[in-house]
């Protein structure tokens, strides 16, 4: 019975609209790059981070999160890939800025 509950449960949401079938799904997976990449470059010296990239990145990150909100049927891993990202693209932007004030009091 257990076994039968939990393919059915895998069947349902292959079959789903939010399934590994549509882009609903595919999209959040592939845009979890993004993230990882975040988080790898954190490991990176502050000056090689790009502001207006960081910036497009924090702003692309925010209009997607209130589109996964909004679509129907609604698409939490697009909304958990994004807040993530958000969150990753403010503290590299966060030690850029800090990065530039210091260059900027030692000149």
């Amino acid at each position: 019975v257990m076994a039968f509950s939990m393919s059915a449960r895998l069947s349902q949401f292959a079959n789903s609209p939010i399934g590994p079938k549509t882009t609903h799904f595919w999209g959040p997976v592939a845009n979890w790059g993004f993230v990882v990449a975040g988080l790898v470059d954190m490991q990176k010296p502050p000056e090689m981070i790009s502001l207006p990239m960081t910036t497009a990145l924090c702003v692309y990150s925010m209009l997607f999160m209130r589109f996964a909100w909004m679509v129907k049927p609604r698409n939490y891993l697009l909304l958990a890939c994004h807040v993530s990202n958000e969150m990753v693209q403010q503290v590299q932007l966060w030690r850029a800025i800090l990065h530039q004030q210091k260059r900027k009091r030692n000149e």
